[in-house]
């Protein structure tokens, strides 16, 4: 059990009862055409699972989120913190601001959805700070992160090559997920979801 940070894919997105999203895509579309925005429609449908292909988004949250809400709230502004740290729902298309949909989900009372191209901003400036390497896996579809943070390589890489990002590989691991996630998102045209 625990939390992940997953993709979904159309089945889901639209999709009724306790695994669709379908309570949350009707009232994001609500609220877009309600502000002159598009409807978000087109959602990829799943793919065949093959490992290292990008076509699917799947981390864990594991550590601790503390050093990551410091360095939030040491490096970005109010706004910004908002927008990476309190969103439920990414998705891709570009939203001046995060919208709250009265629609409970998994782990909040309301739904909090925010635009991937934003959250990516944010996550840039992040992986700056922090100077997070190129090594850092970039498709993330089977815990590629979660596994390449806690099972050594990030470990071994920072013997070698230590700075910023090695000082607290947790807090490096939360950057890289946003980070990962959103760029997923705009690449897949796909919602990134709490699960």
């Amino acid at each position: 059990m625990g939390v992940y940070v997953v993709s979904v894919d159309a089945e889901e997105w639209f999709g009724e009862g306790e695994d669709g999203w379908g309570d949350v895509a009707s009232a994001l579309n609500a609220e877009l055409g309600r502000r002159g925005l598009p409807a978000y429609d087109s959602v990829p449908e799943e793919t065949e699972f093959v490992r290292g292909s990008g076509q699917a988004f799947e981390e864990k949250l594991i550590p601790s989120m503390d050093g990551f809400d410091a360095l939030c709230r040491a490096r970005l502004s109010r706004e910004e913190t908002e927008t990476v740290c309190g969103w439920t729902v990414m998705v891709p298309p570009s939203l001046d601001e995060g919208i709250w949909l009265p629609v409970e989900s998994a782990y909040t009372e309301s739904t909090m959805v925010a635009g991937a191209p934003q959250v990516l901003v944010i996550a840039e400036k992040l992986a700056a700070a922090v100077d997070l390497p190129a090594e850092v896996p970039m498709m993330c579809d089977n815990l590629d992160l979660t596994t390449w943070f806690r099972d050594g390589a990030a470990k071994e890489l920072a013997a070698v090559r230590p700075g910023a990002w090695s000082d607290d590989l947790d807090t490096a691991s939360y950057v890289a997920l946003h980070l990962r996630a959103a760029q997923h998102s705009i690449r897949r045209g796909c919602p990134i979801v709490y699960s």
